[in-house]
């Protein structure tokens, strides 16, 4: 990489151009600094990534070249990427992801990347493009329940156990993206694969442990019995999976 282009670059992106190299099996991660980059030439070695950020909405790049199992990877984000290639060659394995991140406790799932992806010229095994929607949160796990009382020797019987609360649902999984394709003419549709999927329901929510009855007692004149046990709660029902995305291609 060039590293005075690329300080340049970061303070404007057009001001000259920029070639990147991201070393074999490392990452490698794009400026967040401007929304629009431009590169002469990208290339990303065996099993090398480059991350690109979400508030970059516009790539073009001259010269794409992906090693064996190298990808470009895209970070969730709310507005498209437009990303153009002039000339793209690609190794087997090699791909584009910008799957969604799943959902959790705090953060529901996030939806795929939606992308407008042109390769004026392209060699490639395989085009392959993974923006699928995030897994959905897991459901909460129910309370478990408390114990009861054990009895004492001057009164009652020893206490029930509680019953635990049932799980809760699992989240629905975030869509898949909206992708568009340009390709060349020649390029076979048969080696274009791009999964456009929604992501999977969240698990179900465990339901909580049932509470253990207080334990029997032996006394001097009779024996207290233990209290009956309470009840699991039931488990929470898988969440629904997210609404798939689309997939356009144009020839050029």
């Amino acid at each position: 990489m060039r590293k005075l282009c690329l300080l340049a670059a970061f303070i404007s992106p057009l001001a000259c151009a920029q070639v990147v190299s991201v070393e074999a099996n490392s990452l490698m991660r794009l400026p967040n600094t401007a929304s629009t980059l431009q590169l002469e030439k990208l290339v990303v070695a065996d099993y090398g990534t480059l991350l690109v950020p979400s508030n970059v909405t516009e790539l073009s790049v001259g010269e794409l070249q992906l090693g064996h199992e190298a990808r470009i990877a895209i970070v969730p984000g709310e507005q498209a990427l437009d990303m153009k290639v002039i000339r793209a060659r690609f190794a087997d394995g090699s791909r584009i992801t910008a799957h969604g991140a799943p959902g959790t406790y705090e953060k529901a799932a996030r939806a795929g990347r939606n992308l407008n992806l042109q390769f004026k010229t392209l060699e490639a095994p395989r085009l392959i493009v993974d923006a699928r929607g995030g897994t959905g949160a897991p459901g909460f796990v129910g309370l478990d329940g408390a114990n009861g009382q054990e009895p004492g020797c001057t009164w009652g019987q020893a206490g029930h156990g509680f019953d635990g609360s049932d799980g809760s649902n699992g989240q629905p999984g975030a869509p898949g993206a909206l992708v568009r394709l340009e390709v060349p003419r020649e390029f076979p549709a048969e080696l274009i694969k791009v999964d456009v999927a929604g992501g999977a329901g969240g698990a179900a929510g465990p339901g909580g442990k049932p509470g253990a009855g207080g334990k029997s007692k032996g006394c001097l004149v009779y024996r207290a019995d233990g209290g009956k046990n309470g009840k699991p709660g039931a488990d929470g029902q898988p969440g629904p999976a997210g609404a798939a995305g689309s997939v356009t291609v144009q020839r050029l």
